[in-house]
């Protein structure tokens, strides 16, 4: 396995990943998962356009990701991203390892509460951040690699 990097990001791939998070990762690679874009095959075709020359963009449904994650070769530098806690805890519960964890943008949705500038989340995406971080994973929220970064235990809502 090779992914470097996990970023919750509700944008999935935008140019703030394009031109930070992947220069910092060093990542020539990124597995988006979720399950709606991978049954789109227009945003699929959408995403894999959007990156740069050189980047290449794999979308998974939950239940397939685990696997590609798996057997990703060693020599490649991944990304992967999700829309939501929900589908990163998923992801550990199908047996992916996970050192860390960056909250990047989670735009206003009702009962939503701010925790940095564009990053918001409910009480529930909340407590499913924390059941990530039971798992030894390092939770942070931070919007772009220069920016300001925010640990799990800081936050209350």
């Amino acid at each position: 396995m090779s992914v470097n990097f996990y970023r919750i990001d509700d944008r999935l791939v935008h140019g703030q990943v394009m031109t930070g998070w992947t220069k910092i990762y060093d990542t020539g690679r990124i597995f988006v998962v979720d399950d709606g874009c991978a049954a789109d095959p227009f945003m699929c075709r959408v995403m894999q356009m959007s990156v740069p020359k050189g980047y290449e963009v794999k979308i998974f449904r939950l239940e397939d990701a685990a696997e590609a994650i798996r057997a990703d070769p060693p020599d490649k530098k991944t990304m992967v991203l999700t829309k939501t806690p929900e589908t990163m805890l998923g992801l550990i519960e199908r047996g992916v390892a996970m050192a860390e964890l960056n909250v990047g943008g989670m735009g206003y949705l009702p009962g939503r509460r701010v925790v940095l500038r564009n990053i918001q989340i409910t009480p529930q995406e909340l407590e499913t951040l924390q059941k990530i971080a039971a798992h030894n994973v390092r939770v942070f929220f931070q919007i772009v690699p220069d920016g300001k970064a925010i640990e799990l235990d800081k936050v209350k809502l």
